[in-house]
């Protein structure tokens, strides 16, 4: 059985009696439901939203007092990826905002003349940033042991992770975006190839570089140019990324664009990492006689050392200011890795679901949880049920680490072209799929009260409705 620090006792008892203040708040939800703001009426009048496809809470961050507006506030919703901050929420209280993912190293042989006489073993434990900077750093370190070159195989360890391995076309179509790479406990890089085109109008071509180098993978090295306006570059260039065997283009790049980059999702996500690191290594210099491949570390071998991950806070950021679905995937899974020594779905929903009992309460509006990143058709909570949970991580310990993690309106993340009419200020995180659309976060009044927003519409132009959010942050800011 596992203790909880003395501070975490405290923690949990003085939660309880707040979780007791909201839930009589909460419980006063449906008498005090109201008309909405005549400009929010009015934008979604515009965007042919109906007002039985949102949701609309605004409440005090303290918990202390009644809602200020709610509307259809108690009912289940999809809410796209504002279900990242339940996810983040739970993992900064669970594991700590300076929680750090390992990635051990093995290497299973001497090594002489600069030769390991054996295999070197890389295994993932759910890294979300394993990016290729740091992937070269790793590898970096490898050569720092001496080993310029391996006479086994380069064996990459996924088993900390059972993931069902699943189309990245399923969910929408666009298997081809990086937001739909599927989690993985060696995580390289988002599985995402990103190239940069530079125009040489002396060559009338483009320069194309790629990042990461992959291995077995020709990749075209210059488009020709084409004049007028750049518009829709990207379909100019008639990519052909069907093939995992190439990377290459039919058409051409306009030269008015100037220099851009395109990140996109690799055809064959599961041979990525192999080929990642393969083509890494030998971009470095090194050596290998054997291959890269999948398998385990020999049981009782110890790692020759230990990359280390930002720590999570700093990882929240990510997820949370720029909405990334595969970091948030990653951070779920870790969940049920840590807490019950799993790093699946089920044992995650489980853990979110026994952390929500015990931090947020155990009555109505539990949320349904699916892979807690939001890019779900499953998944469903109430503005009631995340109005709470924003409550009580206001006056946690952790509310500044989960704040700043948010886009801050009109100036970063999803909401950096998003300034509210006001000038006042406010940390939202957004949310956006197909029929789901919304915002739930933090807005700072005129008063200097502190005002819990939700805002949720689930309808076929969800989308479309936020001016109608927009002007309800407005409202709840001109207090």
């Amino acid at each position: 059985m596992t203790v909880a620090p003395p501070s975490e006792h405290r923690r949990s008892r003085l939660a309880r009696p707040l979780v007791l203040v909201l839930a009589l708040a909460a419980a006063a939800v449906p008498v005090l439901a109201q008309g909405l703001p005549n400009e929010v009426e009015a934008a979604l009048a515009r965007a042919k939203v109906p007002r039985d496809a949102v949701t609309m809470l605004v409440v005090d961050a303290e918990g202390t007092r009644p809602p200020r507006l709610a509307w259809r506030s108690q009912v289940p919703v999809n809410p796209a990826s504002i279900m990242k901050l339940v996810t983040t929420y739970a993992a900064l209280d669970l594991l700590g905002p300076a929680f750090t993912w390992q990635t051990p190293v093995y290497v299973d042989g001497p090594v002489r003349n600069g030769v390991l006489e054996g295999n070197l073993y890389i295994q993932g434990q759910g890294d979300p940033k394993l990016v290729i900077e740091r992937l070269w750093l790793l590898l970096r370190r490898v050569k720092g042991l001496g080993i310029q070159a391996v006479q086994g195989d380069i064996v990459l360890d996924r088993s900390a992770f059972e993931v069902v391995e699943s189309d990245p076309n399923a969910f929408d179509g666009e298997g081809q975006r990086p937001y739909n790479a599927a989690p993985d406990a060696l995580l390289v890089n988002f599985k995402s190839v990103v190239m940069t085109f530079v125009p040489d109008r002396g060559a009338q071509t483009a320069r194309v570089s790629y990042e990461p180098p992959l291995a077995g993978v020709a990749m075209q090295a210059a488009v020709p140019l084409a004049a007028g306006e750049c518009g829709d570059w990207r379909s100019a260039l008639g990519s052909d990324f069907a093939d995992p065997a190439r990377l290459g283009f039919a058409g051409s790049f306009p030269a008015a664009c100037g220099e851009k980059t395109w990140a996109v999702a690799y055809a064959d996500p599961r041979s990525y990492a192999e080929r990642a690191v393969g083509g890494l290594w030998a971009e470095m210099g090194g050596r290998l006689q054997g291959q890269v491949r999948d398998g385990r570390v020999p049981a009782g071998l110890r790692p020759a050392f230990e990359a280390a991950s930002p720590p999570l806070a700093e990882v929240i950021r990510d997820i949370n200011k720029y909405s990334n679905n595969v970091m948030a995937q990653q951070l779920f899974l870790t969940l049920g890795l840590q807490q019950k020594k799993r790093g699946t779905l089920d044992a995650s929903r489980a853990t979110l679901r026994q952390w929500w009992n015990e931090r947020i309460g155990t009555g109505e509006g539990q949320p349904v949880i699916d892979n807690g990143s939001g890019l779900s058709r499953d998944e469903r909570i109430s503005a009631a049920a995340l109005a709470r949970m924003l409550q009580v991580a206001w006056r946690s310990p952790l509310m500044p680490e989960l704040a700043s993690s948010l886009p801050a309106s009109g100036v970063d993340g999803t909401l950096r072209k998003r300034a509210l009419r006001s000038g006042g200020a406010a940390h939202l995180k957004t949310g956006t799929l197909r029929d789901a659309a919304g915002v739930a976060g933090y807005v700072h009044g005129a008063s200097g009260r502190r005002w819990v927003v939700v805002a949720i519409a689930n309808h076929a132009n969800a989308a479309a409705a936020r001016p109608a959010f927009d002007a309800l942050v407005d409202w709840a800011a001109q207090d």
